[in-house]
């Protein structure tokens, strides 16, 4: 097992407190009316953290609502007050990028199940006043997008420009079209699909069962002792980047390249580039998220399934679907591949949707819509700029 300890940095006992202590600068609103999750059980009176960019205009006609994927957060552009590192979509948002900030007024909700200030097994659970740990219910896809339905009508936001997100964000994107289909005149679901494939749920347990392994875990009652199980977190997080990145790409970045040494060392230390790099992205996570939500969000992707929740499949989900959709995907993504977004593309146009498509043509995988990758960015900002125009037309009609 790694050992991802390093000198000079705080506890991590210190650290949750420090960023309970950040987040209480963060927007929250305060959920009062009742929700019942998929799994049967109900929800009130909880807390949804989110940050928006930019104004919303008198029209109300330039609002853009961001879904975040496994690992991200509310924070999706600017400085991220907890990591004081740059918002994880940093190449898309912000003033004068693809979605500007300067016209368009941006909003992301951190995911119910999350660590960074929604509701969470962290949370303090009413019935035992202590944190939830494993009593914290199993959440879906579709909860966290109802959740999250709750912030539009606090903002009186009737009608969204457009809704977008990539991975998991696109998930809950496409889950958020067919719960609300009159929602947002526009969406861009990026590098996803309709449901979690067997080797993504494989993948996965993997990061699980890392997580469960560590003996620090115990049975997800670790925040009692204010201990994180930070090994088993950090091999979890491993395995995840592997899978956003290609082979392709892992080779032409690092190939045999050794880390700062001229020869092996003959040892289980990090000779390699490739190895030393994995175990800085373990260490950075642990730093940043919460074990416990790992596990609920993971289980939340692998339980969705679009197509199983109407008769007549994913055709029947998009049904009457006024939104206007680009897919896109990236044609090195092995994690959420060309096919998977593709019939996404079918089934909407069998459903009679207005859909578009594009293929990005790069060697960066799953991670393509997160860098500065110049074509995604600019398909991003045409179809969001061209979309404009057509809302602000339909509501003068």
């Amino acid at each position: 097992m790694i050992n991802v300890a390093k000198k000079g940095m705080p506890s991590l006992a210190g650290l949750f407190f420090w960023m309970n202590i950040k987040l209480e600068n963060t927007k929250k609103l305060e959920v009062a009316k009742p929700l019942k999750l998929d799994c049967g059980k109900i929800i009130k009176d909880f807390p949804l953290a989110y940050e928006t960019y930019g104004k919303l205009n008198d029209n109300k006609d330039n609002a853009i609502l961001v879904f975040h994927a496994l690992t991200g957060d509310q924070f999706v552009t600017g400085t991220n007050p907890i990591t004081n590192k740059e918002g994880w979509w940093i190449t898309a948002v912000g003033p004068g990028k693809a979605i500007d900030t300067n016209k368009y007024f941006v909003i992301c909700a951190n995911v119910i199940g999350g660590c960074m200030g929604s509701l969470g097994p962290r949370n303090i659970n009413p019935d035992t006043k202590k944190p939830y740990g494993l009593d914290f219910p199993v959440i879906t896809i579709k909860d966290m997008v109802r959740a999250q339905e709750t912030l539009l009508e606090h903002l009186g936001i009737k009608k969204l420009l457009c809704a977008t997100g990539g991975s998991m964000g696109g998930m809950q994107l496409l889950q958020f079209c067919a719960t609300f289909p009159d929602k947002t005149f526009s969406a861009i679901p990026i590098a996803c699909s309709s449901s979690h494939s067997a080797q993504n749920i494989a993948l996965n347990e993997l990061a699980r069962q890392a997580i469960m392994a560590d003996p620090v875990w115990d049975n997800g009652k670790y925040v009692l002792k204010d201990l994180q199980p930070k090994n088993g977190l950090a091999v979890a997080r491993m395995v995840g980047h592997i899978s956003y990145l290609s082979e392709k790409g892992m080779q032409e970045k690092f190939g045999r390249k050794l880390q700062e040494k001229a020869d092996y060392e003959f040892s289980f230390n990090a000779d390699f580039q490739v190895e030393s790099y994995l175990r800085h992205q373990g260490y950075a996570f642990v730093e940043r998220f919460d074990a416990n939500s790992v596990l609920y969000i993971t289980r939340a992707m692998d339980y969705f399934d679009l197509s199983k929740q109407f008769n007549g499949g994913l055709v029947e989900a998009f049904k009457n679907q006024k939104t206007k959709f680009l897919i896109i995907s990236f044609s090195s993504d092995w994690l959420y591949t060309t096919k998977d977004n593709k019939d996404i593309v079918i089934a909407l146009n069998a459903s009679g949707a207005d859909v578009s498509y594009s293929e990005i043509i790069t060697d960066k995988g799953h991670d393509s819509f997160l860098l500065n990758e110049p074509q995604f960015l600019k398909t991003l900002k045409g179809f969001i700029d061209s979309m404009h125009e057509k809302f602000k037309n339909e509501k003068r009609i």
